[in-house]
């Protein structure tokens, strides 16, 4: 016997966009179903280590992104879990955010459950029912058995388009042409890192580092991140198609957070790809924790502490929405009418071949607009998307795919939905300036 449940809004994926989503659509007064495949919050936050948040400010420093996703950063500032928004000792963009990932699950749950949520872990997604372009229900396979669960209005925020795809939305995959997407990495973090000897060593040598780093303030600032050691990367030449060693430090004050894998060539939806993903991803920690402690100043006396419950993945599907970001519209720093979240990330395309990065920062005042019809895909009425999975082109998506911009969006979609519900109409017919009202009153900023 299958198992019913209803809802106002059924939000299925629990990363950070979808944890704002369900928290904004349970502080609205809908109720709020919130479906999740692992048995802990946070996406590729904590599944994949995806750290720290970046950036939730332009290169000049002004704040663009706020509203839930900084009331999230105050709470775990309270809790001793972040030390708020840090300069980037990469130097790449402006700010970064740590946290502690623990942390952050337990303060995502009881955020949650504030809200009025009602939570469905160890829940995965397979069947999707529709009818006349409208989803009824989202049927799941679960340890208790099936699960159908009913609702008005659904959110997908799986990074994947899974809801969206399911439903029969008209999903995009990777860039045009051959489709293919940016690469996968495997994340792993190390302890035992002497920080002050990395510091010394980036001061004594600052050609071996990225030419943005902030060299002449690195003295007094807390070393956040590193990206560089490009003469003992080279040396080594470890089969990873990869130019330079990246890591960020923290959340302890011997620990790094390494991002130098690099799984290319594979599709993050296809489970046969995946497979070799995790198997390629694993044997690279490996590879690379050795070459770091024997030849990185500063990690001599590192090891392992922890590694990815899953790789991390940058792009896989996206729906094909009312209107797509594009390259243009983020690095012109462009506005829109219907704006409901604003990003100063810039591009940051991962090559899904090459060895490099291609970046293009956002000219202007330094952000660039998100508008609501990114969230609204095509043919399905009743469904929002919301972070890495909303309507953009290939090169658009290495911006707002960045987790601060996924709960800006999340946070967005979460008050479209409750506003829908609220006043008996689809997510495309509700009033976007009563959408903007409600997120600026909620913290959110939109110019």
């Amino acid at each position: 016997m299958i198992k019913q449940i209803e809802a106002d809004v059924v939000v299925v994926g629990g990363g950070p966009a979808g944890v704002n989503a369900a928290i904004a659509a349970g502080r609205s007064g809908a109720k709020t179903v919130l479906i999740e495949k692992y048995g802990f919050i946070g996406g590729m936050s904590t599944a994949a280590l995806v750290y720290p948040w970046m950036t939730f400010h332009t290169t000049d420093g002004k704040q663009v992104i706020a509203g839930l996703a900084q009331e999230i950063i105050d709470r775990l500032m309270a809790m001793n879990a972040s030390p708020g928004h840090l300069r980037d000792t990469v130097g790449f963009v402006n700010t970064i955010t740590p946290y502690h990932p623990e942390i952050y699950k337990v303060l995502a749950v009881d955020m949650l459950k504030e809200a009025g949520v009602k939570l469905l872990f160890h829940s995965f997604v397979d069947h999707v029912e529709t009818v006349d372009n409208r989803i009824q229900s989202v049927q799941l396979t679960s340890k208790s058995g099936r699960i159908d669960v009913s609702g008005k209005v659904f959110i997908d925020t799986t990074g994947d388009a899974d809801l969206a795809y399911l439903s029969g939305a008209p999903c995009l995959k990777g860039r045009d042409g051959d489709k293919a997407t940016q690469p996968m990495t495997m994340k792993f973090r190390m302890r035992g890192v002497n920080l002050p000897a990395v510091k010394q060593y980036m001061i004594d040598h600052p050609d071996e580092f990225y030419k943005k780093t902030p060299f002449s303030e690195l003295a007094d600032l807390p070393l956040s991140g590193v990206l560089g050691y490009f003469k003992h990367w080279k040396e080594a030449n470890l089969p990873i198609n990869r130019d330079q060693v990246l890591f960020f430090t923290g959340p302890e004050d011997d620990e790094v957070l390494v991002n130098t894998t690099r799984v290319q060539g594979l599709d993050g939806t296809n489970v046969e790809d995946l497979t070799e993903a995790e198997e390629l991803g694993r044997k690279q920690v490996l590879m690379v924790a050795e070459f770091m402690r024997n030849n990185l100043p500063g990690f001599e006396k590192a090891s392992i502490s922890n590694v990815g419950a899953q790789i991390g993945i940058r792009e896989t599907r996206r729906i094909d929405g009312q209107y797509a970001l594009q390259v243009e519209d983020v690095v012109q720093g462009r506005h829109f009418d219907d704006v409901i979240a604003r990003s100063g990330y810039p591009i940051d395309i991962h090559d899904p071949s090459g060895k490099g990065v291609t970046a293009a920062w956002v000219k202007g005042d330094g952000a660039y607009d998100i508008p609501y019809r990114c969230l609204l895909p095509r043919k399905i009425e009743n469904l929002l998307t919301a972070g890495r999975c909303i309507s953009t082109t290939h090169e658009a998506l290495a911006t707002t795919r960045l987790t601060p911009s996924c709960m800006a969006t999340g946070q967005a979609a979460g008050s479209a939905a409750g506003l829908a519900v609220k006043h008996g109409v689809l997510p495309a017919e509700i009033d976007v300036a009563e959408l903007q009202a409600v997120l600026e009153k909620d913290g959110a900023l939109l110019k």
